[in-house]
């Protein structure tokens, strides 16, 4: 069953239980992949849908951080109950162990020593980027990085 098929059967199964949060969501997720559907006219695959999730998962977060200044507690846990609805189909997430060793073996094939300064940052996070897209949160990604060049 590929990736669509089930956010499609899991959204009748959410207004059959009248499950509104898991509902919404993944009405707008439905929504996210037709728009991007209508745009390309082409069929969006399931790495096309994991995408579309990463990025439904990141305004996501990136919205905590307002709501935690506004101190909007009510709109946090419905982001919080979003993003974890929004994870159940996003494929097994990498650790941070598993990440340092990717930024490691990715230096090591460029050229960046551990330890040489921010400078290549930018070097460094494309191919990372490239290998663990769909797999890793981006900042957590940058944070790996930094630390390896700090």
């Amino acid at each position: 069953m590929s990736l669509k098929e089930k956010l499609n059967a899991d959204f009748k199964e959410a207004m059959k239980a009248k499950d509104k949060v898991r509902k919404d969501t993944i009405s707008f997720v439905r929504a996210a992949i037709k728009q991007v559907e209508v745009d390309t006219r082409e069929e969006v695959d399931d790495q096309g849908v994991a995408s579309i999730l990463a990025k439904q998962i990141k305004m996501r977060k990136d919205a905590l951080k307002d709501f935690e200044i506004a101190g909007r507690d009510d709109m946090i846990s419905e982001y919080m109950a979003e993003i974890n609805v929004l994870m159940e189909y996003m494929p097994q997430q990498l650790t941070n162990e598993e990440i340092k060793d990717i930024v490691r073996e990715t230096a090591k094939q460029i050229g960046i020593e551990a330890g040489s300064g921010k400078a290549g940052m930018g070097k460094l996070m494309g191919p990372v980027m490239g290998k663990v897209k769909g797999l890793a949160d981006g900042n957590d990604v940058k944070d790996i990085v930094l630390e390896f060049l700090g």
